[in-house]
């Protein structure tokens, strides 16, 4: 019987490795609370509230949502990790530093210059702290004219001024930390 045959029920976890059937396996996720908290390779403090918020504003499966430059995937895998979860993938450069996304969840793109495909396919894009403002303009450029219906923009206000010019053709509603945690910039066509 093939081990991915339907009927097969036990498992093989190997605990020292963290690994299962020989696949990697993400870490457990650290518990969140009311206050934000900075976490290794999360640019963003996270908390219980910013999680709820950020779900709130996704599309319900089956419509895809991509975080664009997803890091450790920890964030990411915060939201996967709310009941009624949306249908989200991290896209990161080779070699990922990826640790907390399943890899039925994450995509790679071979550096950063290159674009995921199914952006094309998503209604909704998410960019936590992205490094250049090029690559949310090229976004637009090549998949801007798909089904993506909302663009999240997650990060310091200091650098706002930078990427206002990339949603001039959208409708921009902006959130601030005091609000919500952290200052996410919001776009609808």
């Amino acid at each position: 019987m093939a081990e991915t045959d339907s009927t097969h029920t036990s498992t093989y976890e190997d605990e020292a490795t963290n690994t299962q059937h020989g696949v990697p396996q993400p870490p457990p996720l650290p518990v969140l609370t009311n206050a934000p908290k900075a976490f290794p390779g999360c640019c963003l403090a996270l908390s219980a509230p910013l999680i709820e918020y950020i779900h709130s504003l996704l599309p319900p499966a089956p419509a895809l949502t991509l975080s664009i430059g997803s890091g450790f995937g920890l964030l990411e895998a915060h939201v996967l990790a709310v009941s009624q979860p949306p249908r989200l993938l991290g896209v990161e450069v080779e070699k990922s530093p990826n640790q907390y996304l399943p890899a039925a969840n994450h995509r790679l793109v071979h550096g950063t210059r290159f674009l995921e495909p199914l952006a094309a396919e998503a209604a909704t894009w998410l960019f936590v702290y992205p490094r250049r403002v090029g690559l949310v303009n090229e976004y637009l450029h090549e998949y801007g004219q798909g089904i993506v219906e909302t663009i999240i923009w997650i990060g310091p206000q200091a650098d706002w001024a930078d990427y206002i010019q990339c949603f001039a053709r959208w409708d921009v509603q902006i959130h601030n930390a005091d609000e919500t945690y952290v200052s996410p910039e919001i776009w609808h066509r």
